[in-house]
């Protein structure tokens, strides 16, 4: 029987810190401008970018230390 393995835990970590991100960024935008739709369109689009931007973070750190 083959067993599954579990991806690396830097795609882990970076997954559950982009869904808890989307979650934060929606809360934010709907309770600045009240308008799902707003709200949901930043929610998409600034997690993408701040994950982006957290993932090379991370690897400059890991190489600087």
């Amino acid at each position: 029987m083959a067993r599954l393995r579990m991806p690396p835990r830097g795609v882990i970590k970076t997954s559950t810190y982009a869904v808890m991100h989307f979650v934060v960024a929606v809360a934010v935008a709907y309770a600045l401008t009240r308008n799902l739709a707003v709200a949901l369109s930043i929610g998409i689009v600034e997690p993408l970018v701040q994950t982006g931007a957290y993932a090379l973070h991370e690897r400059l750190w890991a190489r600087a230390g």
